[in-house]
């Protein structure tokens, strides 16, 4: 069940803790667009240490494996479920910024006020189809099949700011409020800084995502002194709230949250503005508002964890989120408004809603704890039980996933042990729920393993995470630029050498010794380890300065070698740098 069929969404404010984002290009023609000035920073709080786990998935609701996930200095790439584990990652007490980035996709991220226990989030990542082409030096308009626009001078920028001739893909999305997947779509968290440097949150009329490609793949971006009339749908369910001007607002991928640049005129049911860069695009009302962190108990005192809450403002409408592990949601809400609390159960039974209360009215950041009464349509269930590797030690990177009816229930997993509370209906006819668990820095799992209710505790016992993962090739050059195979990968282990190449482009060719160690790609080897960087075509020619590190090499066909790399190279007369990994399944 979607969280959206238990109520509509007409619109959506800053999300609590959970939900996700789309981001914009990475370089703007303003260079001052992507600094946090001191002034805002000091409204994120002291630097704190927390934990993430999470779930990236496509349009689909599909998993995505090969995603690369950043949060601060951090960073890790989804496994073949999609799910990423980032321990210990540098946030602050009232912002923390996750981005996601994998070819083929436009980048993606998601802010969020980190609770003290695993912080929980999903990202659904959007594809990088192209909508049209336009050409340098030439005035033309590219419009998707919804209406929503985008017009264009002609005149664009590269990366480095120079100039750019030639044909321009422009990638677009318009994410609809009214739609039940935009909170998983759009960037960051509904939190902006306004044109005077204070900090807001926001609720949407619409937005409209837009990257530039080059040719050859490059991003690219309205050249200085340029601007681009933009037209945003507004959905026939908000034209009754809609202002005749809003405020437009761009996304800053650096920084993570929006910024207030110019407004939009209502035609029709459109909103246009003129912008001179391009991101997300956002139009917004914006309003004052604080932190609220709730915690929800038991009559015994005991948190209870992915139990729904959502908060109803009378004016920006509804907004939810989830709680951990120890029964903690947090989230910006609207100052100087009494709201509406409903907390739900994680399933839908006869009686649903287990309590609604009004909260507030709030001007500070607050902290609320909420007991929850029993209720007799709910029964709660503690599954328990141990993680280990294949070595038979605790795993200590890793998480555990629960499939019950139509909900998942993701645990992060750091000594082995652990624990989750879940709620199932007391009239359902399900009495069975299937677990698997993941040695994450192994690449290893278990079997997706069937249990019945053994109410209400349920010891699963010890679970040995022995079976490897999908493979993958993945790297990343200049710190910007993300090539992740996943496919049509093909492994030959001989006595004294191995081989990995990817057979599609000549993509990716790795020759080494068969045994674990460090070696170098050096003028004398070069033709050990080639690969192309997107848009220049570049391979492998001798100049590099890059070490190879085999981990792992399997028995035979059917097992794995593990490696990565780091180092740099010479393209065009510029050092580039590139860093990446392979799990490869042997073949022959």
């Amino acid at each position: 069940m979607k969280p959206i069929q238990l109520f509509r969404l007409l619109t959506i404010v800053c999300l609590i803790c959970n939900f996700s984002c789309q981001i914009d290009d990475g370089f703007t023609n303003n260079d001052s667009q992507n600094t946090t000035s001191d002034a805002f920073s000091q409204f994120f709080g002291n630097e704190i240490s927390r934990n993430f786990i999470g779930t990236i998935i496509d349009k689909n609701h599909t998993p995505i494996h090969g995603v690369t996930v950043t949060i601060g200095n951090e960073t890790a790439t989804t496994d073949s479920n999609g799910i990423f584990v980032i321990n210990s990652a540098t946030v602050n007490q009232r912002f923390g910024y996750i981005k996601a980035e994998k070819a083929g996709y436009i980048h993606a991220s998601r802010s969020v006020v980190p609770t003290n226990g695993t912080n929980k989030v999903t990202i659904m990542m959007l594809d990088a189809t192209v909508t049209g082409s336009v050409n340098s030096g030439s005035s033309e308009t590219v419009t998707a099949s919804n209406g929503s626009s985008v017009s264009f001078d002609g005149n664009f920028i590269k990366e480095d700011g120079s100039a750019y001739s030639g044909s321009v893909d422009v990638i677009m999305h318009h994410l609809d409020p009214a739609d039940e997947d935009m909170p998983l779509q759009m960037p960051g968290m509904l939190y902006a800084e306004n044109e005077d440097g204070e900090e807001r949150m926001l609720q949407t009329l619409g937005m409209l995502a837009v990257e530039l490609r080059g040719s050859g793949g490059e991003d690219l971006n309205l050249a200085e002194g340029s601007t681009s009339e933009i037209k945003i749908p507004v959905d026939a369910s908000l034209m009754s709230i809609a202002p005749a001007t809003i405020p437009l607002w761009y996304f800053d991928e650096i920084n993570g949250y929006w910024k207030e640049e110019g407004e939009a005129t209502l035609q029709g049911n459109m909103y246009v503005g003129t912008v001179s860069h391009f991101s997300f695009w956002n139009c917004d009302i914006p309003t004052k508002s604080s932190v609220l962190c709730l915690t929800l108990t038991d009559d015994n005192n005991a948190p209870l964890s992915n139990f729904q809450t959502t908060i109803t403002s009378s004016i920006f409408g509804t907004t939810y989120g989830y709680t951990n592990e120890n029964g903690e949601v947090c989230g910006y809400v609207p100052d100087d408004e009494i709201l509406e609390l409903n907390i739900f159960g994680p399933v839908i039974c006869d009686t649903n809603v287990l309590l609604t209360q009004s909260i507030g009215p709030f001007i500070t950041d607050t902290d609320i704890t909420i007991v929850v009464p029993d209720n007799p349509s709910l029964v709660q269930e503690t599954i328990t039980g141990v993680l280990n590797n294949c070595d038979g030690d605790a795993v200590t990177n890793g998480y555990v996933q629960i499939n019950y009816e139509d909900q998942t229930f993701l645990e992060y997993v750091t000594e082995g042990n652990f624990e989750f509370q879940i709620s199932r209906c007391t009239n359902s006819d399900s009495n069975s729920f299937s677990l698997f668990g993941s040695d994450f820095s192994n690449y290893q799992t278990t079997e997706s393993l069937e249990y019945t209710f053994m109410s209400p505790a349920t010891d699963i016992g010890i679970l040995n995470a022995c079976f490897f993962q999908d493979e993958y090739i993945q790297y990343v050059i200049d710190d910007s630029i993300v090539v992740s195979y996943t496919d049509f990968i093909d492994v030959i282990l001989g006595d004294d050498r191995f081989v990995i190449y990817k057979t599609t482009n000549g993509a990716f060719l790795a020759d080494f010794p068969t045994q674990i160690g460090s070696y170098s790609v050096t003028a004398d080897n070069f033709n050990i380890f080639n690969f192309n960087v997107p848009g220049s075509g570049y391979i492998f020619t001798g100049q590099e300065d890059v070490t190879i590190n085999v981990t792992y090499i399997g028995n035979g066909v059917g097992d794995f070698i593990d490696m990565n790399f780091a180092g740099t190279f010479l393209n065009g007369g510029s050092t580039r740098t590139i860093a990446g990994a392979a799990h490869v399944r042997i073949d022959l």
